[in-house]
């Protein structure tokens, strides 16, 4: 049986709200990689951002390649929630790649190619 597909429509109102928050108020990290990743950049595929799963909002996620990209800080080194998080979408088919912040900034070149790497895999 293949796994289970969350959909972004089945979110509660509350996560959908903060999600949209979260679009008009990006982190700097968070407003380098859209300008990376924003209107089909790379190649055909398209990339949403704060874009709410069931009861998550995943930083940017590209559907058709079920490919997740978060942006961490310092807070999230050997997170147990972000474990248990990744768990979750990785059981429902997901892949998830982690950017520190700093890379995203200051080494914007290396980011796109391991992305392009990440599309180009099966």
């Amino acid at each position: 049986m293949p796994p289970r597909s969350p959909s972004h429509r089945t979110t509660s109102t509350r996560i959908r709200g903060f999600a949209k928050t979260m679009r008009r108020q990006p982190t700097e990290s968070e407003a380098a990689m859209w300008r990376l990743l924003r209107d089909r950049r790379f190649e055909k595929y398209k990339f949403r951002r704060q874009a709410p799963v069931e009861q998550f909002i995943l930083d940017f996620v590209c559907f058709e390649k079920r490919l997740i990209i978060e942006i961490d800080g310092s807070q999230h080194a050997d997170n147990e929630k972000d474990i248990e998080r990744d768990a979750i979408l990785k059981a429902a088919g997901f892949r998830i790649v982690r950017y520190w912040n700093n890379d995203v900034l200051y080494n914007s070149t290396a980011v796109q190619e391991d992305i392009l790497t990440k599309l180009s895999e099966p």
